[in-house]
């Protein structure tokens, strides 16, 4: 099975979003979230996400498919593959997965489903608080550091860190 990746952007306070839009501007997050979602190998990963953060996209992100896991019957999905379980949206996203990865990325909820079968987080940390209305806790310790690369803040732009976790092996 490919591995899952979480993958999103939180403020020190928690949030990740508000009115369905990022509560700050961040060029560098945007760019990492591409590379992302992109790979290296220019691949593109499968992205699952809830409806909502769907209809938050500008519009359907080029060369990765867009998996959505609703309850809702009728939407428009146009340009998405619809999931109404977990189960469905995994097996959805590893079918001719040439990437390996899967990537999820949002919102709160579909984190939070996800996150006991995650093997990774790609998470952007903002050193400063913003108003929200959707929320996620830092990683617990079930998640170690494999790797951080920190920012200054520059101009208008807050500080922030590029923080990768892995999963902490279980010992015995």
């Amino acid at each position: 099975m490919p591995d899952i990746v979480l993958i999103y952007a939180r403020a020190e306070n928690g949030a990740i979003g508000k009115n369905g839009k990022l509560p700050w501007h961040l060029p560098a997050d945007l760019k990492r979230f591409k590379a992302l979602t992109m790979g290296q190998d220019g691949k593109g990963r499968p992205m699952i996400m809830g409806r909502k953060t769907f209809e938050s996209l500008p519009g359907l992100l080029p060369g990765r498919r867009h998996i959505v896991l609703t309850r809702r019957e009728r939407w428009d999905s146009t340009g998405a593959e619809v999931a109404t379980s977990v189960q469905d949206a995994i097996a959805l996203a590893s079918k001719d997965n040439e990437a390996g990865e899967i990537a999820v990325v949002g919102g709160a909820a579909i984190y939070d489903v996800f996150m006991d079968q995650a093997d990774r987080i790609e998470m952007t940390q903002i050193h400063e608080e913003y108003a929200g209305d959707t929320f996620m806790s830092a990683p617990n310790s079930l998640w170690e550091v494999a790797a951080r690369e920190d920012h200054a803040a520059e101009g208008d732009k807050p500080a922030f860190s590029f923080i990768t976790y892995r999963r902490v092996e279980e010992q015995g």
